[in-house]
C-alpha cells in the first residue's frame, strides 16, 4: 500500500463554549492545579482562574504556553486559538501536499527498509496510510469490503471477518487495543476515535476464541500478537513511532507502527517467505 491522505476535522470548538471552560477542562483532565499549573507557565493562579471564568481574555501567547504545558493535542490547539478569537496557530498539510514530499518518502523507506516484517503508517483513526509487504502477507484473504474505500486497522484487526479469527489469544490483544484506545479518547476530544471504538468494541468474540496460552510457554518480553498465517502461529510485539514536537496538525496525528518478531521462529519464517 502507498501513502493516502488521511481524512481531516476541522478544529472548531463548540460554539456555546469559549476558551476559559475549554481550557479549565483540559487542566482537570490533566489532573493540575490551577496553582500548579500557573507556575509551570509562568503566570499566577488568580490570573489561570481570570481566564477559566471569562474574566480575563489570554493572549494568543499565553494560549499556547497553557496549552503545552497541559500537553494539549496540536488539532485542539488549534480549536483554543479560535475559540480565544485568534487564527489557528498549526498549519494541516494535506499529506500529498508537495511540502511533504521528503516525509513521505521517508516512511516509505522506512517501513520498506523493515522488511520482511510487518509495518504501518496510520492516522489519529487508525486510517491505514500505508503499509509493507509484511502487512500485505497478514491481511491475505481478508474480504475486499474491509479493505475499501480506506483500511482501518482497528477494524481489519478485530471485525469477526478481518483478522480476529486467526489470532490465538484474541481475548487479550482485544483487550489491549481496546484499552490503547481508551487512552487516546481521554487524551483527545476526538468524536470520530469514539465512534470507531464503539463500532470495534461493540464486535462479537467467538466464545471458541482461542485463549492466551501459547501451546509452549514462551518467556515473551511484551504482550505479543499470536497470529496464524498459513497453518502456523506468528508471534509479534508492536512498537508504535510518532514524531517529536510536530508543527503541523497532519504529521502530529501520524503513527509509524512496526511489528517485531517475538520468538526465533517466527523471524526465520519471515526472512524464508521473503526469499
Amino acid at each position: 500500500m502507498t501513502l493516502a491522505a488521511p481524512a481531516t476535522a476541522p478544529a472548531v470548538p463548540p460554539a456555546d463554549t469559549g476558551v476559559g471552560p475549554l481550557l479549565r477542562a483540559w487542566r482537570e483532565r490533566r489532573r493540575i492545579s490551577q496553582l500548579e499549573l500557573a507556575l509551570r507557565a509562568d503566570s499566577s493562579a488568580r490570573h489561570i482562574s481570570f481566564i477559566e471564568t471569562g474574566r480575563s481574555r489570554p493572549s494568543e501567547e499565553m494560549v499556547l504556553r497553557l496549552a503545552e504545558h497541559l500537553d494539549v493535542p496540536v488539532r485542539e490547539r488549534n480549536a483554543l486559538m479560535l475559540a480565544a478569537g485568534y487564527a489557528p496557530h498549526y498549519p494541516e498539510t494535506p499529506l500529498d501536499d508537495p511540502a511533504l514530499d521528503a516525509l513521505r518518502d521517508g516512511m516509505e523507506r522506512l517501513i520498506q527498509g523493515y522488511e520482511p516484517y510487518p509495518a504501518l503508517v496510520v492516522d489519529a483513526t487508525y486510517t491505514v496510510l500505508a503499509a509493507n509487504r509484511g502487512i500485505a502477507m497478514l491481511l491475505e484473504g481478508v474480504p475486499q469490503e474491509l479493505m475499501t474505500p480506506a483500511p482501518n486497522a482497528m477494524r481489519l484487526t478485530l471485525h469477526p471477518e478481518g483478522l480476529a479469527p486467526r489470532i490465538h489469544n484474541l481475548r487479550e490483544w482485544r483487550g489491549h487495543l481496546l484499552a490503547q484506545m481508551e487512552r487516546q479518547i481521554a487524551l483527545h476530544r476526538s468524536g470520530p476515535l469514539r465512534e470507531l471504538y464503539e463500532e470495534v468494541a461493540g464486535y462479537p468474540v467467538p466464545a471458541d476464541a482461542p485463549g492466551a496460552e501459547p501451546d509452549e510457554p514462551v518467556p515473551y518480553f511484551a504482550l505479543p500478537l499470536r497470529i496464524e498465517h498459513d497453518g502456523r502461529i506468528l508471534s509479534f510485539v508492536s512498537s508504535i513511532s510518532t514524531f517529536n514536537t510536530p508543527m503541523d496538525v497532519t504529521v502530529a496525528e501520524i503513527a509509524i507502527e512496526t511489528f517485531l518478531p517475538a520468538d526465533p521462529a517466527t523471524a526465520k519464517y519471515l526472512h524464508t517467505l521473503a526469499g
